[in-house]
């Protein structure tokens, strides 16, 4: 072998590209295979010998440089990136009923009979870190966390330090792929970390998820590297070319390429034989080394998942059956009512603390006084406590054998603890039947609704005020500087008063803890307050910065019942401006409007029209707005001929569901409604088209037939 300072560049070149072959063959023969095929002096001459040539030619080190694996030096903080395509979550099914329904929601989507064949993969639900992998001319290139769906956090040096995850690809694959899977931590590793962290005097993790999570998160690569984590594929991002046709030849191309592909899974054709392998898997959980919470079912063939397409959040085509919850015993010692920002009286359980699946438990939900009154939970019951992956606790049985005579009947209030308003349960006008929560009627005058809703509004998924967090919002409350999300922003106009109020604070914070620990004053008066002055002006700064906000943001920050980040970003989309969104739920058809939104039913569009008809919540937003900038929501990405229309659907479709049309034309970037008005683009009836048609005809709007519109949408 030529001495370093003997090689031409070309040579150098050459052997680096040899080097990173090898040495990430000898890593997953060693950490994949447990079958290595060196020893590990010749493996440690390979890695000085890559070191040696990286050193001389700086310029010439790779992206999928064994040296990475190592570490680098960590950067302040981490980059975003957005997603391509979104990561998404999947749907819950916790029965075999539920499982049952999935099927048959694919079949009707679809228009299938009961006899034609719909094949899924199915594979264990590994309880790990979901993480994207980007390759590009088969080299790895970026790495991220899911994150919010939409944007994770750069990884790429952490994610580099796991054998698993290859750094250059075998074989041919696309020229873009985006591989995503999970990172997980064995059962054994996981023992062996918190065994070390003992030894250090360090924390000890709750279980393998955590301790996997922390580790990819680590600013320093080499922490990363020296935790034992590995990684499944299990499915892809953006690519520029399919390799297969089926969800399971995905699978084997991405073994083909060098991923690790979980060896259980397995392509069942009948309802029978996904149950079958869901009881198999769930009797093996124990003994598999890792973490699984579940199983995942998805349609197998790629053509099929492409005409499913997506609800809000999730995918028509998959979803994941859970495994039943943990559960352990503990007593009941106490039931406290919590009353969220909709005013909702929460029962919460305080329990004796006890640990379920290697986390401890002392609070659990009791959801509303119809289950207390079904469960007859009393204070002082030993009781059934379960909970599943990061799902709240939750009281699910009272053990009435083990019931004592000091146990003590709870009488579920009717007035709000806080504002102590009448506590009502609403009756559904359409149905007759009373809601299960109990709710207060304070409104505005609830410190308890104000604060939450207030807190909501700045929390990171909302407006993401940096400096204005939980403890600071109840003391500008209590001191009468906010009500309302406008006096937020009103703040920066009275820096005076919020210096006074933060000083009054901390010098009686400051004189409890003088007297609590019985010394004398200290003299710190100055130190102290250029601390404040620093924390007041990051204050104003962190709300100027939030002046302007995007739509879907703005939308999720009000609070409107039933509506979350996703719903918000419905609404967004499908409304495009503030304007838009102002004169679309004012209108005279606003909830059939709403209801027309794929991925909004019936009762959030009643959420949504009660928020806006309501004339306090659209003064609020009046006064908010004249101090923000709203941006618009970018158009879809796609371009089509009907970018941007909007099309209604009436009649019978002959050659595709009702549901698959309008996801379809969604997809394109049209606007489905459910009414014909003058703003109408594209009406596509089919036969039995009735009133519809004709409104078409009275407003002049294009009509066509199905097979029109399928040629036009190609």
């Amino acid at each position: 072998m030529k001495a370093v300072d003997k090689l031409t560049s070309a040579e150098a070149e050459k052997e680096l590209d040899k080097l990173a072959r090898d040495i990430a063959e000898h890593d997953r023969r060693y950490h994949a295979e447990d079958a290595p095929t060196i020893s590990d002096a010749d493996y440690d001459a390979l890695r000085r010998r890559n070191a040696g040539i990286e050193a001389k030619f700086p310029l010439l080190v790779r992206a999928d440089s064994p040296s990475h694996r190592v570490g680098a030096k960590a950067s302040e903080r981490f980059a975003k990136v957005t997603h391509r395509l979104p990561m998404l979550s999947l749907d819950n099914a916790f029965s075999d009923e539920d499982v049952a329904d999935f099927l048959g929601r694919v079949r009707r989507f679809l228009g299938l009979q009961d006899e034609d064949e719909i094949a899924v993969t199915a594979e264990p639900k590994i309880d790990g870190l979901s993480a994207s992998l980007r390759y590009e001319n088969g080299v790895f290139v970026q790495g991220a966390t899911r994150g919010d769906g939409q944007e994770g956090e750069d990884v790429t040096a952490n994610l580099k330090t796991i054998s698993d995850i290859p750094l250059r690809l075998k074989g041919k694959p696309p020229a873009v792929l985006e591989v995503r899977g999970e990172v997980y931590m064995t059962h054994k590793a996981f023992e062996a970390l918190n065994k070390r962290q003992e030894k250090d005097g360090k924390p000890v993790y709750a279980n393998p998820r955590n301790s996997a999570a922390g580790s990819v998160r680590q600013l320093d690569p080499s922490i990363t590297a020296s935790r034992a984590l590995n990684f499944f594929a299990y499915t892809w991002g953006e690519i520029s070319e399919l390799p297969a046709k089926t969800q399971s030849g995905m699978l084997e191309k991405f073994q083909s390429y060098g991923f690790v592909v979980n060896p259980l899974v397995k392509r069942c054709e009948t309802l029978e034989q996904v149950l079958k392998f869901y009881r198999d898997i769930e009797s093996k959980r124990a003994r598999l080394g890792y973490d699984i919470d579940g199983v995942v079912y998805k349609v197998d063939r790629l053509d099929l998942q492409d005409r499913l397409g997506f609800v809000s959040r999730s995918p028509r085509w998959a979803t994941a059956h859970k495994f039943p919850a943990e559960q352990a015993e503990t007593v009941l010692e106490d039931i406290e009512i919590q009353v969220g920002r909709t005013g909702k009286l929460a029962p919460v359980a305080r329990l004796k603390p006890v640990t379920v699946g290697g986390v401890v438990v002392q609070n659990a939900t009791l959801h509303n006084e119809d289950q207390i009154a079904r469960l007859d939970a009393r204070i002082g019951d030993t009781v059934i406590i379960q909970r599943a992956g990061d799902v709240i606790p939750q009281v699910v049985k009272v053990l009435l054998e083990q019931r004592p005579r000091s146990a003590r009947p709870y009488k579920f209030p009717d007035r709000c603890p806080i504002c102590h308003s009448h506590a009502v349960r609403e009756v559904d006008e359409k149905t007759g039947k009373q809601d299960v929560d109990r709710r207060c009627t304070g409104g505005l005058i609830c410190d308890a609704q104000t604060v939450e809703r207030l807190k909501y509004f700045v929390a990171r998924d909302a407006f993401d005020i940096e400096g204005l967090g939980g403890t600071m919002i109840e003391l500008f409350h209590a001191r009468g500087l906010l009500k309302e999300p406008a006096d937020i922003f009103a703040l920066t106009e009275k820096p005076d008063k919020v210096s006074k109020v933060l000083a009054e604070h901390r010098a009686a914070l400051s004189e409890e803890r003088r007297a609590a620990e019985g010394k004398e004053p200290v003299k710190a008066a100055k130190k102290a307050a250029d601390k404040e002055d620093k924390v007041v002006a990051n204050l104003m700064a962190g709300i100027e910065a939030r002046r302007t906000i995007g739509l879907d943001r703005l939308i999720n920050a009000l609070g409107i019942r039933h509506v979350g980040e996703t719903t918000a970003r419905l609404l967004a989309r499908h409304y495009r401006s503030i304007a838009g969104l102002l004169d679309g739920t004012k209108a005279e058809n606003a909830r059939e409007e709403l209801e027309s939104i794929e991925g909004i039913g019936g009762v959030v569009a009643e959420a949504i029209h009660d928020f806006f008809a309501e004339p306090h919540n659209v003064k609020a937003l009046a006064r908010l707005l004249t101090w923000l900038t709203v941006t618009d929501m970018a158009a879809p990405l796609k371009t089509s001929p009907v970018s941007g229309k909007t099309v209604v659907f009436t009649g019978t479709l002959e050659k595709m569901t009702r549901q698959e049309a309008k996801a379809r034309a969604e997809s394109l970037g049209a606007k489905v409604s459910g009414s014909v008005s003058a703003k109408t683009d594209i009406v596509v009836a089919g036969p039995g088209a009735g009133s519809k048609l004709k409104d078409a005809q009275k407003h002049g709007v294009e009509v066509m037939d199905e097979d029109a519109w399928l040629a036009l949408i190609g």
